[in-house]
């Protein structure tokens, strides 16, 4: 049994059921709440003791998405939050010694394929053949394969929650754990920070593309959003899908998937948050312990596209067999900027519940859609997007939603808005954010998410108190800056014609 197995027995003990039911950080006093700590390889750990119940929620975000891609590692960011489930040199195996060298085989065969498969004129009976020797090797490989060994030793020892997901800006991995198994959390996760084994890449390669061809392709939806955000972008990195396109899938290689782990998952640029029933110095101790021997790794590089200004309207419309639905994108500055906490109000005005602006009108009233929305999209890290959606209630066409939002916003950017409406709104963000950092889980995944894109966790200190400030006027200069005609990007879902 290796050392890391015998820690998390030693650690094993009663399985604790968590309970987020913590008395809540507010804004005034989260600043003094939060205490950090920077390893000399550049982690920095942010922690918040809450002692109420005998749990912990450990978020640890690595400051790497979607839009750090380049042309030819398109998807991989998603792609790595997959393989990294799969293992380690430890963990996810009966006996790496002996699976390495057939590893390194599954990794030569399917490099051959990957050069042969691009070639216009490649040997369809060698790709068959090379096909056929990589199912072989793959089907003697599973003897050695420990399917989903981190979520067993996680639920043995109570945990809940275990999970990943990967954005245009980061990738977070998340778990609540008993408060007595902080020791076994740092040992199995600075394992994977160090000594993951990307086993099993070519059959996850195909899950994959499958995956895509579920939420992308034949989802209405998922279809309409990913040709929004791909059009409203000209140069930006933002346009790619986090999944990736499925050529880009298909031809991502195993060694371009290494290159990209070895470089930036790494402590230079991670953060992790411990919130709920841990001390500060016994958190900053097991975390120096197990995470701080590991080499800093490479800073992932600022993107250094700026999107061009808008040239004009953009139109485009996405044929499906589904019920029509319209969705009209704006650009808009991100966080820090004041004029991105200006937009959060936006959207509260304009769809935050039944007495919000377009919901009145073009629900209720006008009876024009069945549902509206208002959101920002696709990241944070860079100037991003306001995006409004609808779907149309039968028989009203997207042309007379769209006309009906485009009256709307015309009103909010003529006059300013009632002090009823900039109270509510005020109040309905404050509950929200107030409830979000009420969960450890809610607070440990704000605090990495902040520090990572704003730079700061400071961020959610100041939140409430900033948009207490904000003036209805500087609400209708914005919409009359960033909500206007000629800077709009209109996808329209529309129903084949049979």
């Amino acid at each position: 049994m290796n050392d890391l197995k015998k820690l998390a027995c030693r650690l094993a003990g009663g399985i604790f059921l968590v309970v987020f039911c913590c008395s809540p950080v507010g804004a005034a006093t989260l600043a003094e709440k939060v205490r950090e700590h920077t390893l000399e390889n550049g982690l920095k750990l942010l922690v918040v003791e809450r002692h109420g119940s005998p749990t912990f929620s450990a978020y640890i975000t690595i400051g790497v998405g979607s839009v750090d891609e380049t042309a030819e590692t398109r998807g991989v960011a998603h792609l790595l939050e997959h393989m990294l489930f799969k293992g380690t040199k430890r963990l996810g195996t009966k006996d790496y010694a002996a699976e390495k060298p057939l590893l390194e085989k599954i990794a030569a065969v399917g490099a051959q394929i990957d050069e042969l498969k691009v070639m216009p004129d490649a040997d369809p009976e060698k790709l068959a053949m090379l096909r056929q020797r990589l199912a072989e090797l793959q089907e003697q490989h599973k003897q050695y394969v420990v399917k989903d060994e981190f979520s067993r030793i996680y639920g043995e020892n109570g945990g809940v929650g275990y999970n990943a997901f990967t954005s245009k800006d980061l990738t977070s991995y998340l778990i609540s754990l008993p408060s007595n198994k902080l020791e076994l959390w740092a040992a199995v996760e600075a394992d994977r920070m160090q000594n993951a084994v990307l086993r099993e890449f070519y059959t996850e390669r195909e899950v994959i593309r499958e995956e895509r061809r579920r939420s992308y392709d034949t989802r209405p939806a998922g279809k309409l959003y990913e040709t929004l955000i791909a059009n409203a972008f000209t140069a930006h990195p933002y346009r790619n899908p986090i999944i990736g396109w499925d050529s880009d899938i298909d031809n991502l290689t195993l060694e371009e998937t290494r290159d990209f782990l070895r470089r930036y998952y790494a402590p230079i640029n991670t953060v992790i948050a411990l919130v709920g029933d841990v001390s500060f110095d016994q958190a900053v101790r097991v975390v120096e312990n197990s995470f701080g021997g590991i080499s800093p790794g490479t800073k992932v590089p600022p993107v250094a596209v700026i999107e061009p200004e808008p040239a004009g309207n953009k139109r485009v419309d996405v044929e499906f067999d589904a019920e029509p639905q319209v969705s009209i994108a704006f650009h808009k500055p991100t966080l820090p900027e004041r004029d991105d906490y200006v937009f959060d109000l936006i959207d509260q005005i304009l769809t935050g519940g039944r007495s919000s602006r377009l919901y009145r009108a073009l629900v209720l009233e006008q009876q024009l859609a069945t549902s509206v929305s208002t959101y920002g999209a696709p990241g944070g890290r860079y100037p991003n997007l306001f995006v409004i959606s609808a779907v149309p209630r039968y028989p009203h066409t997207a042309k007379e939603v769209e006309v009906a939002i485009e009256a709307e916003l015309g009103k909010l950017g003529r006059e300013p808005v009632t002090d009823e409406e900039m109270t509510r709104a005020v109040n309905r963000l404050r509950t929200d954010h107030l409830r979000q950092m009420r969960a450890n889980s809610g607070l440990a995944r704000s605090l990495t998410y902040f520090q990572t894109v704003a730079g700061d966790w400071r961020y959610l200190a100041e939140y409430v108190q900033v948009m207490e400030s904000i003036s209805a006027d500087e609400i209708r200069d914005a919409v009359r800056r960033y909500l206007v005609d000629g800077k709009r990007t209109v996808a329209v879902l529309t129903k084949k014609e049979m």
